[in-house]
């Protein structure tokens, strides 16, 4: 490199990894389904089918290989819904128990509030269905536990809902990380802000919580279970570890209107080798609202919600006077134009990253491969969701135990 300068080495290499596979995980093939239209066909059942789950009955209609067979809600309407996107013949369930002695379905999918997974899931599993489970994984750390317990003792596919971990844009980053490109990286500053009051619409008073249920604590683990998950899995992916420690600040300061978990939550997660991961998400500002930088000694990448962008460090400090003071540097942040990581989907079909997950889980199921996003994985996060509302309530660190790690 002595002749080459460090940004010209940077994004030279930056330029020829978006000419290689697209993928930087190691064993991609158990990651990414073959893409075929000839599959046998997996029959779901979908659990739950409100705004998450309606998503994913959308998802599902154009999906090689994989059938909605039958929808469960407790709400006519969002039933009604499901059953309108799904296989001609599905069937309509307003008890999940009756739905889990339906012998016609291969694996149910949960996207109901994070207080009903643990049961919902281990009532599937006991009935011998593989398992799709929405994010978070569970209510609380005993829960994630006892789950991944149960789960391993059998053969069943359990893939949870870390959809990013299904999107090429990710495994690009792993690439460039992972190749050094970045240099040592040792800081990850993680967002996922909104300016609106997470609220939807409640016809009927008496079914605000049963609408409403992210913002009680009963029902739900906040923001940091709901939208910061997705980040710290992949934080944890990245780092190949979870996180040592937590501290961080919260509350209700903006949105008083009688909720009970927080509007902003400030984490920040210490991982090994020193690594500090901040995670944040307010409900009073969407300015850049979902983003992950990862900064490096070399370089910084900047993940947007559908790209990312590598930003080199400047070669020699430009010196000058900055606000009087003389010899100061004039360009302390990142230098140059970002450079584009350019990735591609293997079907080159563009789906969504849930499209993907859920085709990796029907995958898994046909050849009996454990998923990329599993209940170990799961966990992890799980634990650290939990962490960082503990530490937030109650204003001190939290410490990863050696029995989350069993």
């Amino acid at each position: 490199m002595k002749n080459t300068s460090r940004r010209k080495f940077i994004l030279t290499n930056a330029a020829a990894l978006s000419g290689l596979a697209a993928f930087g995980y190691s064993n991609a093939s158990s990651v990414f389904a073959p893409f075929s239209t000839h599959l046998e066909k997996v029959r779901v059942g979908l659990i739950g089918v409100g705004s998450r789950g309606g998503g994913i009955a959308h998802v599902l209609k154009d999906l090689p290989g994989v059938e909605l067979s039958a929808c469960c809600d407790i709400n006519e309407e969002h039933l009604q819904r499901g059953i309108s996107m799904a296989a001609k013949g599905a069937k309509a369930y307003t008890d999940y128990q009756k739905m889990l002695s339906d012998k016609d379905l291969d694996a149910l999918i949960i996207a109901t509030p994070l207080s009903l997974h643990f049961p919902m899931a281990m009532h599937a599993v006991e009935a011998g269905k593989h398992v799709y489970l929405e994010k978070t994984m569970s209510y609380d750390i005993p829960q994630a536990l006892k789950m991944v317990d149960k789960v391993n003792a059998t053969k069943l596919v359990f893939q949870i809902g870390h959809q990013y971990r299904y999107y090429a844009l990710y495994h690009k980053v792993h690439e460039v990380l992972s190749k050094g490109w970045c240099g040592e990286v040792k800081h990850y500053e993680c967002q996922y802000h909104r300016n609106d009051d997470w609220r939807r619409e409640v016809k009927d008073p008496k079914n605000e919580k049963l609408v409403n249920w992210r913002m009680y604590r009963e029902f739900s683990g906040g923001l940091m279970a709901e939208l910061c998950a997705h980040q710290l899995d992949i934080v944890n992916w990245m780092n190949d570890s979870p996180p040592l420690k937590v501290s961080g600040l919260g509350g209700i300061d903006y949105w008083k209107d009688g909720r009970e978990t927080y509007d902003n939550v400030r984490t920040v997660y210490e991982y090994p080798n020193g690594v500090k991961a901040s995670v944040s998400s307010v409900l009073s500002n969407a300015y850049k609202g979902y983003s992950i930088r990862i900064l490096g000694t070399e370089a910084t990448i900047e993940i947007q919600r559908d790209k990312a962008y590598l930003y080199t460090e400047a070669d020699k400090a430009e010196l000058g006077v900055v606000d009087g003071v003389s010899g100061a540097t004039i360009k302390a942040w990142t230098q140059g134009e970002p450079s584009l990581l350019n990735y591609k989907t293997e079907d080159n079909a563009e789906r969504s990253p849930t499209a993907y997950a859920l085709l990796n889980f029907a995958d898994c199921i046909r050849n009996d491969k454990k998923p990329f996003s599993n209940v170990d994985t799961g966990k992890d996060v799980s634990v650290a969701v939990h962490m960082g509302n503990k530490a937030m309530r109650e204003e001190k660190y939290q410490y990863w135990k050696p029995e989350y790690s069993l």
